[in-house]
This record gives structure tokens, C-alpha cells and sequence, in this order.
């Protein structure tokens, strides 16, 4: 029976499932099927299904192409769960960290959703179908080679299939905005727009680069940076400093109640000892975590094509650890995560740290996934700090905390909140219940700090890394009836803490400037009273202390030219005109947007200045 069926090529099998499967792709990433722009897609998958029919032999086709399908399946798959937790769409540089999934399996794990497994349901199908003609032992008839005709013909779609491609990239070329230039060229057409703009990248000379700053600074008008003598400047000159990244840490946790009992009081109080930064945003890119380490060691933008760590720990990159040691200091940073994930095993060399201690380091109590707690990780760390205090010996210590990674999972009987049963057991509630327990860790340390004698002669910074609350699992507008605050989808998402515990009887002051990653380091230096300009050091962030009017953007998580000013955060869309922006104050939508235009030129300029100044600098030895 089976033998008699008249089975079809498989050439047009395998080209209607994956048009199937990148319809399935669309409406997972752009939440419709728009039929006008299939037609972008169907040109590359023409292009790479006739290809495969010209190259492969008759009898090993079926074979082929069902391995092709595989693959297809495979990517399609992944893309949506990349998009679903990074809301981007990846390029085909993600590859490249292929090999950090298995340090967030639980991660993953809870970000896939099971709709997602229509991209293998055909594969299913046919490995039933293999298993019943193989049982039944039926011998299915072999196809007759492909007449000469059949071939020409099949080479003539391929060129109007790749013809027509060329055009949509041409035409998508001027498209800043990643998800919308995705949408227009179709999925593999994005790909090779994205390796033809990595090409373009042209290197500077390293040595003109804080002179292209300066004038590219003088000619925004709404950058505005103190100009008389810097306000703080040396006010923590000569003290030890430790920057703490708290992993998913988001600004709406502090100073907030939930059933009457306060999320963070730790960092609360800590804030007023120092500074408080409550407009302060994330900047990673593909790094994610290992960006924001990179940002505020160096003041430079990710490039986002790239994990910064993975892409340029070959350079001599000018940082915070090398330009401290010169003032005497002892540098070290602490992880409790394998230091080979995120390629920190050359990050933090090529940062110019002196030491790192990563998972040996430390006693594993099975705290979550990633194994020691922050209570481990600041234990460790302040055996360190007395080393150098018996070496008479100032320290810079990085610290990286890992307890409120997602999903938020952790110990029962840490999670020391009473909920609401509105929120006990949900992502939210474990959120909260992670956040609160990484604050409480923090207690710890300052604890220990006090009792060691560190406390009064250290400078400690607080900042987040990157959001926490996946959007899909957390509407906006649950999480604002929920909490009893107003949550927005972008801005509250994206907005993270950035708390200074300045050392003395420094006046606690809350600084309303906005801020971004790349502004740590020159915050930093100048409490610590280090010119960054008469070090020479070329820093795309600002002081946040003497800046009174801040503008910096943002891409991966946003399109490339959004960006963040004292008044609004931007987001293009295919170019300027038809972007929108919202406000920073009401969280409305603003209507004019035309005197931002010169902020979306500088931003653009900025950020391309800073990926040519990171792919020029010279090789490390």
C-alpha cells in the first residue's frame, strides 16, 4: 500500500514546511504574520532549498533534506526562546555562546514555553512515518535522477531567489532599528546584514579619540556637564573601594513594602549614607551579565554583535583595575560560577585584575544552581580585604553576586517574606524573595566589614546588572496592581539601582540625573580623585556627580539609536520620525519628539565612535 503512493519531490515537501516553520517564527517574534513581508523570507529559503537540491545526490536527498529541516527546526526554536528572554533577534553571532547555556540550564528551562515545540511537530511526524515503514518493511520506490532541465530550472530560482534577496538587504540597509530591519529583510536576510555591517567597522587612531569626544560633546546641547571645579572631586581619595553587581537586581525593590515588610532595608539605609541614583538604566548587550562588568570597568558600550568578554579580551583595554594599581591598589573580583562561563577566564586579565576566585574558591551550600551563596561569596571576600589591610595595602574588589538569578529559585528557608497569596509561588513572588535575601546577604558584609575595621576606610558600590521580571510571565500591568506601583514595560524593566556608600559623615544626597553603565567608572574616579582627562583616559560615560544634564544610549535590549535623556527614553523605529518616546516623570507617551533628534544623531555617533575606538585598541601580550 505504502509503496504505492505517489510521494512528492522532496524539494517542494521541504519548501512549504519551512515556509510553514517561518510563519510560525513571525508570529513568535513579531506577534502577527504580516504576508507582504513573507515574501523576503520565501526569496532566502528559495535560495537555500535549491542550493541543497543542485548539490545533493538523488539518492541521499531525502536524507538531506530532512537533516536541513532538523537544523532549521533547531534554530527556529532557539531564536524564539533568545527573543522570548532577551527580546531581540539573534544574529548569527550567538553562536558564540552556545557553550553558556549550560551554566543557566534552569534558566532555559523556564523560559520555554511548550508552543514552542510546534517547530519539530513535522519531525515527529516523519520519524513516525519511518518507524511504521520500517516495521512494515515496506520499500519505497526510488526516484529518477533529475533531468538536465530540472536542474537548469532549479538554478534559475535559486538566482532570483538570491536576486531578490540582495534587494531587500539593500533596502534594509539603513534601518538602525534590529527588529524592525529583522522584520523587513526576513530572518536570513538579517544575517548577512548583520556580517556585512560588522565588516564595515572602520579602525580610528587610538590617540584621537578623546578629541573626537570633546567635540562631539560640545556640539550636543543637551549634554551639559559641570564646568567649573568637579563637585566631590577626592572625597573618598585613598580609600578602599569595592563595586558590588547584584545579579537581576531592578530599582523598584527599593524603598518598597510588600504585606508591610520592607524588600531591601539594607540598601535602603545604605543609600543614605551616599549617593542614590534612582534613574540609573542597563546598557549589556549580548554579554549580558559579563557587559555590565565590562561597562563599568571601562566606560566603553558594548557593540553588542558580541559578548564583549568574548570578542575583545585579546586587546590592551584601557580599565578601572590597571589605572588603580597605579595608584597603589590591590585588585581582585569574585564570582562563584566557573570563571571559563561568559570567557571570564580572559575578561578579567585582560581588565587588569590582579586576582579572581571563582567556583573552588568557594564552599558550596547549594544555594541555587550556580552553588555557593552571596553569604559565601562575602565571606571569601573579606578574608581577602584583611590580606591587604595587613599589607598596608589599598583594595579595589569586584564582587559579582549570583543568588537572585533566574528562575529565583532558592532555599525554603531562606525566603523569610510573608506574601500576599496573589503573588506567593509566582515568578514575582519569587523575585522578590531572591532580592530580598541578596539584601539581606549584604547586611552580612557590611557586618563583617564593621567588625574587621574596613567599614569607615571603604567606599562600596552598589548597581544591578540587568532586569529581573521576564516580561512574558509579568505584565506590566499585574505587577503595578500587584505591588501597588506604577510598573512600566520599558523603563521600570530596564531601570536598576545605582547606590554609593560614601566612607565618613558624607551628606546623603539623592542624584536625579539619569545615568547608564558606562557612567560608573567616571563616577567612581572622581570620588576616588583621579582625572580620567589628565590620565589620558578615553570614557564614553559621564561623572553623574557633575553632570547636570546626562544623555547615553542603549541597544541590544532596545534597537540600536534608542536612548535615555534627563526628560525621556527613545526607541526608533525605522528611522527617527516614526520612533516614539515616553516620559521618564509620567511614564506617558510624548507626542513631540522632534527636539530629539539631535540627541538621536549624537547617540548614533557616540556609539559608533566607541565600537571603532574598542576595535582599534592593539593587541594584548
Amino acid at each position: 500500500m505504502l509503496s504505492k503512493i505517489k510521494w512528492p519531490q522532496p524539494f517542494f515537501v521541504l519548501t512549504v514546511i519551512l515556509l510553514l516553520k517561518v510563519m510560525l517564527l513571525r508570529y513568535f517574534i513579531f506577534e502577527e504574520i504580516a504576508w507582504g513581508r513573507l515574501f523576503s523570507d520565501a526569496a532566502s529559503l528559495l535560495f537555500i532549498v535549491c542550493l541543497f537540491e543542485l548539490i545533493t545526490p538523488d539518492r541521499m536527498k531525502k536524507y538531506v533534506f530532512w537533516f536541513v529541516d532538523l537544523v532549521v527546526s533547531l534554530l527556529f526554536f532557539s531564536s524564539t526562546l533568545y527573543f522570548q528572554y532577551f527580546g531581540t533577534v539573534p544574529t548569527y553571532t550567538a553562536l558564540n555562546e552556545l557553550k553558556q547555556v549550560a551554566g543557566v540550564k534552569d534558566s532555559v528551562k523556564a523560559t520555554i514555553q511548550f508552543s514552542n515545540y510546534a517547530f519539530f511537530i513535522d519531525v515527529a511526524f516523519a520519524a513516525l512515518v519511518w518507524i511504521v515503514v520500517r516495521i512494515a518493511r515496506v520499500r519505497l520506490p526510488q526516484r529518477r535522477p533529475a533531468s538536465r532541465a530540472w536542474n537548469l530550472g532549479i538554478a534559475a530560482v535559486a538566482l532570483v531567489g538570491l536576486a531578490a534577496s540582495t534587494m531587500f538587504i539593500r533596502e534594509g540597509k539603513s534601518i538602525q532599528n534590529e527588529l524592525a530591519q529583522a522584520e523587513d529583510v526576513g530572518f536570513f536576510n538579517f544575517q548577512v546584514a548583520a556580517a556585512l555591517k560588522a565588516k564595515q567597522t572602520a579602525n580610528i587612531d587610538t590617540t584621537k579619540v578623546s578629541q573626537q569626544i570633546v567635540q562631539l560633546q560640545s556640539q550636543e546641547p543637551d549634554l551639559k556637564t559641570n564646568a567649573a571645579a568637579p563637585v566631590a572631586f577626592g572625597s573618598a581619595k585613598g580609600k578602599n573601594l569595592i563595586i558590588i553587581q547584584m545579579e537581576a537586581f531592578q530599582n523598584f525593590p527599593i524603598h518598597l513594602k510588600v504585606n508591610g515588610q520592607v524588600i531591601t532595608p539594607v540598601l535602603n539605609a545604605l543609600a543614605e549614607e551616599g549617593y542614590y541614583f534612582p534613574h540609573f538604566f542597563q546598557q549589556i548587550g549580548q554579554g549580558n551579565t559579563s557587559d555590565a562588568e565590562f561597562m563599568s570597568n571601562t566606560s566603553i558600550y558594548p557593540t553588542a554583535k558580541v559578548a564583549m568578554s568574548t570578542g575583545y579580551s585579546d586587546r590592551a583595554l584601557p580599565s578601572l583595575p590597571k589605572l588603580l594599581q597605579k595608584y597603589g591598589y590591590q585588585t581582585a573580583t569574585f564570582h562563584v560560577n566557573n570563571i571559563t562561563f561568559w570567557d571570564r577566564d580572559k575578561m578579567y586579565p585582560a581588565l587588569g585584575f590582579n586576582k579572581w576566585y571563582d567556583k573552588p574558591s568557594f564552599k558550596n551550600d547549594h544555594f541555587n544552581g550556580f552553588g555557593a551563596s552571596d553569604e559565601e561569596l562575602y565571606r571569601v571576600g573579606v578574608s581577602k580585604m584583611l590580606e591587604s589591610k595587613k599589607a598596608n595595602k589599598p583594595f579595589y574588589f569586584q564582587f559579582v553576586t549570583a543568588s537572585s538569578h533566574h528562575p529565583f529559585k532558592i532555599p525554603a528557608d531562606k525566603q523569610w517574606l510573608k506574601l500576599p497569596a496573589s503573588i506567593k509561588g509566582t515568578q514575582l513572588g519569587d523575585y522578590l524573595q531572591a532580592v530580598h535575601y541578596t539584601d539581606y546577604a549584604v547586611g552580612q558584609l557590611v557586618k563583617q566589614l564593621k567588625a574587621n575595621g574596613l567599614y569607615d576606610n571603604t567606599m562600596i558600590v552598589f548597581y544591578g546588572d540587568h532586569f529581573g521580571l521576564q516580561p512574558k510571565d509579568n505584565p506590566p500591568e499585574d505587577v503595578s496592581a500587584k505591588l501597588g506601583i506604577t510598573y512600566h514595560e520599558r523603563i521600570s524593566r530596564f531601570n536598576i539601582p545605582l547606590i554609593i556608600r560614601m566612607p565618613g559623615t558624607a551628606p546623603h544626597k539623592v542624584v536625579k540625573t539619569v545615568g547608564g553603565q558606562v557612567d560608573i567608572m567616571p563616577t567612581v574616579t572622581n570620588l576616588l580623585g583621579i582625572s580620567l582627562q589628565d590620565e589620558k583616559y578615553s570614557a564614553f560615560g559621564h561623572d553623574l556627580l557633575n553632570t547636570e544634564k546626562n544623555l547615553f544610549g542603549m541597544r541590544y535590549y532596545l534597537p540600536t539609536g534608542s536612548f535615555f535623556n534627563n526628560e525621556v527614553m527613545f526607541v526608533p523605529g525605522k528611522t527617527f520620525e516614526d520612533g516614539a518616546a515616553v516620559s521618564l516623570d509620567t511614564l506617558k507617551p510624548v507626542t513631540d519628539i522632534s527636539k530629539y533628534k539631535s540627541d538621536y544623531d549624537y547617540v548614533l555617533k557616540l556609539m559608533q565612535l566607541s565600537d571603532q575606538y574598542v576595535e582599534s585598541l592593539p593587541a594584548r601580550k
